[in-house]
């Protein structure tokens, strides 16, 4: 059975509750420890299904690497895997999934859009993809926009985070997901 907007709605937000609390409490936060007394959360666009899109897969069977700068100006050397389209209310557009060689599992997606360095972190937003079992061509796969997160150099010095690369810049805006981190 599937779960309705409001039930969706309701578990993200309780999503959200729990990653606020794991930023403020937990040891593996990226707020410094000196700031957490003062961090009372972060900051999220409204749950949109409108952002919840389905995505056609496909699987670059000989990935090519890509250099991504990096937040501490290094370049760290990823593989594009695949390319995902999708449809949102005002055009088709794709996205490309990255791994780092030598990794399997998660699909790293970073973006930037419209929003970026306006209402969302200047340095883009990141999704992970999880997928059950491997993808193949013509696949179809949730892309959930409502996910989109804030990497850790947005809070630190201390972290390093891959900037997404030009053909990952979407021309259009996606208000979903986290917002600047203002805290």
């Amino acid at each position: 059975m599937s779960e309705t907007p409001t039930e969706y709605a309701d578990r993200l937000r309780e999503n959200r509750a729990e990653k606020d609390r794991v930023f403020a409490e937990e040891r593996g936060s990226p707020i410094p420890p000196d700031d957490r007394e003062q961090f009372d959360g972060l900051d999220y666009f409204e749950p949109d299904p409108t952002y919840r899109v389905t995505a056609t897969v496909t699987v670059h069977d000989e990935p090519e690497p890509v250099d991504m700068e990096t937040s501490d100006d290094r370049t760290v050397r990823y593989l594009r895997t695949h390319t995902f389209e999708f449809d949102l209310g005002d055009g088709t557009y794709s996205l490309h999934g990255y791994r780092q060689e030598g990794r399997d599992g998660e699909v790293f997606v970073p973006f930037r859009d419209k929003t970026t360095g306006q209402e969302t972190y200047h340095g883009g937003r990141y999704m992970e993809l999880a997928p059950e079992e491997a993808l193949a061509d013509g696949d179809r796969i949730t892309l959930d926009f409502n996910l989109a997160y804030t990497p850790f150099c947005a809070f630190s010095d201390a972290f390093s985070c891959p900037l997404p690369p030009e053909e990952n810049w979407l021309e259009t805006t996606v208000p979903a997901g986290e917002r600047n981190p203002d805290w």
